[in-house]
């Protein structure tokens, strides 16, 4: 196994970046599936049990690099607080100053990271300026990691890295399934992209 998770990494007192994918259905001004919600909530228990200060990073929709007050991951906030079971700051601006603030036991969420132009960029000083904001990089965000934007791909060079609980499970079963897969063996693929399914798929053939 090449890659670390949080059980290799030292947390206690460190502001730990942490990628989500927080990108929930909402109706009226409220999450209507908060599965995504539920997911990353065994990320979030273990750095706060291990001492860590979680920032959660996350999308919310497609602003295309401008703030788009409607897509504010603020409305995200009562549906997060309701499954962690504790208060959530949030931070719209001023990242840095928000973090500093952070005692032991806090959760914060920045604003829609897709807000700023150098995320799905992938630009290198947008990346430095996040790294400046934390000391570890966890990527808890599966289903956005195969995008190379400031806050999947960028970051991870830039700070200590490791995978949360959920990418954890994920890419443990995938190993279970490419790399000596008990056979026969099927694979159901799924999604409405399909240009963006054929890599995969032409990869899985010769599996």
């Amino acid at each position: 196994m090449s890659w670390k998770t949080l059980d290799d990494m030292d947390l206690s007192g460190k502001v730990v970046l942490t990628r989500v994918d927080i990108n929930v259905p909402v109706q009226d001004g409220r999450v209507t599936d908060d599965t995504r919600i539920t997911r990353i909530l065994p990320t979030i228990r273990d750095i706060l049990a291990k001492g860590g200060k979680p920032v959660l990073i996350a999308h919310f929709d497609r602003p295309k690099g401008k703030i788009v007050p409607e897509m504010s991951l603020k409305v995200t906030l009562p549906a997060l607080e309701a499954a962690l079971g504790q208060p959530i700051s949030f931070a719209a601006e001023d990242f840095g100053t928000a973090i500093a603030a952070m005692e032991p036991g806090e959760v914060l969420l920045l604003e829609n990271i897709r807000f700023f132009p150098g995320e799905e960029k992938n630009d290198p000083g947008f990346a430095a300026e996040l790294a400046a904001l934390g000391d570890i990089y966890c990527n808890d965000a599966f289903s956005a990691a195969h995008r190379a934007h400031a806050s999947t791909e960028g970051l991870a060079h830039l700070l200590p890295a490791c995978a949360g609980r959920l990418m954890e499970a994920e890419l443990r079963a995938l190993e279970a399934a490419l790399g000596a897969p008990e056979r026969p063996v099927v694979a159901v693929v799924g999604g409405a992209k399909v240009s963006t399914k054929l890599a995969v798929l032409e990869n899985l053939v010769g599996k």
